[in-house]
């Protein structure tokens, strides 16, 4: 065999018969796995099953999108954007015994919120319905930085 030769079998029809037409009339009435065949579908199962239950202390559950929601409500005085949108929030915990901690920061230490800022992150995430404490720890280490900021942020502050 030469190089140029194909190294498979090559056979050539003049023509191939179609394939079986479907009708309506062929339809199985019974459509169990057992009478037309089929495998029992693997996702049929899963999309029935009911999704599990989130604890309302972690994210998705009730407490935790509140407060969410809450920090998203309060707006720094000198930049029209949210402090959350704005990467004040360092973090947001919830116990189970509904207690919030917030870890969250300033954009400098001598802003002029500083005294007040963090006494109004405790009040607004006390008010959400299902907190029994909440305490908010200020930190200043990571320093903040504009590269926190969300995308929502930096497109209000035409950064985008």
């Amino acid at each position: 065999m030469s190089e140029n030769e194909p190294k498979f079998a090559v056979e050539e029809v003049e023509a191939v018969a179609p394939p079986k037409r479907a009708f309506v009339e062929d339809v199985v009435e019974d459509t169990t796995p057992e009478n037309t065949g089929r495998q029992r579908d693997y996702l049929e199962g899963f999309l029935a099953a009911r999704p599990a239950a989130t604890s309302p202390s972690e994210p998705g559950g009730d407490i935790y999108e509140g407060v969410i929601a809450a920090l998203k409500e309060i707006y720094d005085p000198e930049i029209p954007v949210n402090i959350y949108d704005l990467g004040l929030i360092y973090g947001v915990e919830v116990s189970p015994d509904a207690d919030v901690t917030v870890s969250m920061t300033l954009t400098t230490p001598h802003c002029p919120v500083a005294e007040t800022m963090p006494g109004e992150v405790e009040l607004r995430v006390s008010a959400v319905p299902g907190v029994r404490d909440a305490e908010v720890n200020l930190v200043w280490d990571p320093a903040w930085d504009p590269a926190k900021l969300s995308d929502e942020a930096k497109l209000e502050l035409g950064m985008l």
